[in-house]
């Protein structure tokens, strides 16, 4: 009994791995892991840290907090250590909070990942409010914490402007991921294939050896670190669709209810998800019977906090702040699932 029942598990799993690889890694994940590679490789963190000086405009700061996950990719552990430094540096707690939650929430792989298997409307949502949700966050706790009494020096703007032929691979990087996903025919293959051939041309005679083997270096490492967890949660996924009944899952987040949204908001908070893994398990839910709403909930709770990024930022900015943040976050989330399972229905 208990061997069959281990055996019906597996084989789902091992499904849900089968299916994963043949429609989503060469034409989703492959060109994301390129793009990814090279913003690590060719866009220096500290280009992106230096403008959350206190003395910065707010509509700086805030502006790279909020879109700064997008360069920066990082998950809700990785952000820990660059929240704490820039909060100490005196960034201020409305532009640190701004970036402690949108920087692991807008990783450009798990917005492009979320559009491929959840539905482009979603992963559209998820970005959106992912920022909007970050400066509000940010804004508030500002509000609610900090005096009126920022000092205001002289703000250049000057350095480490990005260079024309940097910006140009980039721009064939998101064309390529754009269209890669949606080739069907042989001459939308061949475009993409004509863009892909274009990209190596130009990224070989612009870039030096140095950096074209940091951005394979960088790739690599992305590809290393994420791909081993991204597949386990491919696998559990699986699992889960064949473990949870289906009346659970309807019974408690199939609504678009105030109480769907939230139950799906503290539990993305209480997990932690690694980089894109809540993709395919929330991917699974849906399966289930979860609503629209409460899955952009959970996608908008659950990468941005859990429950060791509670601990450490916590640790950083007291209990106080940090309960004031979680409380902020569960329920912008449930608002927005809310919001956008109406908009949807």
């Amino acid at each position: 009994m208990y061997l069959e029942t281990f055996s019906l598990l597996f084989t789902s799993g091992i499904d849900a791995l089968k299916e994963y690889l043949a429609l989503h890694v060469i034409f989703c994940l492959v060109p994301a892991f390129f793009l990814a590679g090279a913003i690590a490789s060719l866009f220096s963190k500290g280009s992106v840290l230096k403008y959350f000086g206190a003395d910065s405009p707010k509509y700086i700061t805030y502006s790279v907090a909020a879109l700064s996950g997008v360069l920066l990719a990082v998950c809700s552990c990785t952000v820990l250590p660059l929240f704490a430094g820039i909060y100490r540096r005196g960034s201020g707690i409305g532009p640190a909070t701004t970036f402690l939650y949108s920087a692991p929430a807008i990783n450009l792989l798990a917005i492009v990942y979320t559009a491929q298997i959840l539905g482009l409307d979603i992963g559209v949502a998820r970005a959106g409010a992912a920022i909007a949700l970050s400066i509000f966050i940010g804004l508030t706790m500002s509000f609610i914490f900090e005096n009126s009494s920022d000092k205001k020096t002289d703000f250049n703007l000057n350095g480490d402007d990005k260079h024309l032929k940097t910006t140009i691979i980039f721009i064939l990087l998101v064309v390529i991921l754009v269209f890669a996903g949606s080739a069907t025919t042989i001459i939308s293959m061949a475009a993409v294939l004509l863009l892909v051939l274009a990209t190596i041309a130009v990224s070989v005679s612009w870039l030096s050896r140095d950096e074209l083997k940091n951005w394979m270096g960088e790739t690599w490492f992305l590809v290393k670190q994420i791909t081993p967890l991204l597949l386990m949660g491919v696998f559990f996924a699986g699992v889960i669709v064949e473990l949870l009944p289906e009346s659970l899952v309807a019974a408690m987040v199939g609504s678009n209810s105030i109480s769907s949204n939230l139950i799906s908001s503290v539990s993305g908070a209480l997990m932690y998800f690694s980089t894109l893994t809540e993709v395919p398990i929330i991917s699974a839910l849906t399966k289930l019977g979860m609503g629209r709403g409460p899955a952009l909930a959970m996608l908008l709770a659950g990468p941005a906090v859990s429950l060791p990024n509670m601990i450490v930022i916590a640790r950083v900015m007291g209990a106080k702040k940090t309960g004031i943040y979680i409380l902020m976050v569960i329920l912008a989330a449930t608002v927005s699932g809310l919001v956008f399972g109406i908009l949807v229905q």
